[in-house]
């Protein structure tokens, strides 16, 4: 079976990993800042903070912004529902800002006209860069300094990822930056997550609400420490700290990050040649942007196709290839609306799901599993 997604890992990561084991530090060692520093090296952001995983990320990120009960943050519909979730999780409110019928991400149109009809301007912001491709951060970052919002970047999809000549992750054009570190995602650490800033005030908030809001910094506390052993809680945080395990699986992973999008990039190139007779609509990338291809994400043309996407879902399972979907868009999810929320809020979020669907591309899926993927999708669609 070919799935959608896989990870990669090899010795070298093994061997990482088996250091930490043996050494004195399983978790709270020094591997985590090396993981932290690395990839803010990367990026060319000032500080990270690593986490238990990127919904845990949102969370606190939306906390160090002052996202409360009584606010509201924007998000893109077609995310995965910790976009959206992190503002529930502050008791505050959840609005859907629709796509660009091109990109797929937030549209910055629909959110300029949003904000001009609204009495009530978001908190926070969370564009989302689906599939690895950066939302239009610059125009974004222009319309929070004229309507006063923070802007958190879920990158989720996006480590590696080029957006105007620098890294995703530079928090050039944003207050937040997160990443995911999933076996799907282009690096992994089994589960994690990271937060990149340029804020000190931020990073130092991050860092307290990581780790249960307890602090030794004797600059934070209300009196001078009674001991060697004393510590104090100054905020109501939570237990979000990864490991030194899944840390050494993350700089060691870093190491390979550009081989990891570069062999992407030439899959998704090559998909592109290979797909292009078939009924569908493939990727479309701005012109300001270089993804890091997380998905490969194509739209088919239900004029042409006399099949349900279910029916084509099912024959490429029977077939040997997994397909998936990114992303039952969250608006219409029950939770959310009970909440209130309808379909016909984002009509082209709603255009999206109803055609779009998920081909395999990961790092070791080889050219011949790519024929194969593609061969089988013709006989299927055609």
């Amino acid at each position: 079976m070919i799935y959608y997604g896989k990870q990669s890992i090899d010795d070298s990561d093994v061997r990482a990993v088996e250091e930490v084991l043996r050494s004195d530090f399983l978790t709270q060692g020094p591997a985590i800042e090396r993981f932290e520093r690395r990839v803010a090296e990367y990026c060319g952001a000032r500080y990270a903070v690593a986490v238990t995983n990127a919904t845990s990320a949102l969370h606190i990120g939306c906390l160090a912004l002052g996202l409360t009960e009584g606010d509201l943050l924007w998000t893109s519909p077609i995310t995965f529902v910790a976009s959206a979730n992190c503002a529930r999780y502050c008791g505050a409110d959840v609005g859907f800002v629709d796509i660009d019928d091109q990109t797929y991400n937030m549209s910055v149109d629909a959110l300029e006209q949003k904000l001009r009809s609204t009495d009530r301007v978001p908190k926070v912001v969370v564009p989302v860069h689906l599939a690895g491709q950066s939302c239009d951060m610059e125009r974004i970052h222009d319309l929070a300094k004229r309507y006063g919002f923070a802007v958190m970047e879920d990158a989720s999809h996006a480590v590696g990822a080029d957006y105007k000549g620098g890294k995703v992750g530079s928090c050039r054009y944003s207050d937040l930056t997160v990443f995911s570190f999933h076996p799907v995602k282009i690096i992994t650490t089994g589960e994690g997550g990271m937060l990149l800033t340029n804020d000190a005030e931020l990073y130092e908030k991050l860092r307290l609400y990581r780790s249960h809001g307890i602090t030794r910094d004797p600059k934070l506390m209300t009196h001078a420490a009674d001991g060697p052993w004393y510590y104090q809680q100054i905020d109501l945080g939570f237990n979000y700290r990864m490991t030194d395990i899944q840390a050494a699986l993350g700089c060691s992973q870093m190491e390979r990050l550009d081989e990891f999008v570069a062999r992407r990039r030439y899959l998704a190139a090559r998909y592109d040649e290979l797909l292009k007779d078939l009924p569908l609509r493939t990727p479309y990338q701005s012109a300001d942007t270089d993804s890091s291809w997380h998905l490969y994400v194509v739209r088919m043309d239900r004029d042409r196709i006399g099949k349900s996407k279910a029916q084509i879902f099912d024959e490429m399972r029977a077939r040997g290839v997994t397909l998936n979907l990114h992303y039952i868009p969250v608006h219409t999810q029950p939770y959310y609306e009970r909440l209130g929320h309808r379909a016909e809020e984002c009509p082209s979020a709603m255009g999206y799901y109803a055609e779009a669907f998920t081909l395999p591309l990961y790092y070791r899926l080889t050219d011949d599993q790519q024929d194969f993927v593609v061969e089988n999708l013709k006989a299927v669609l055609t």
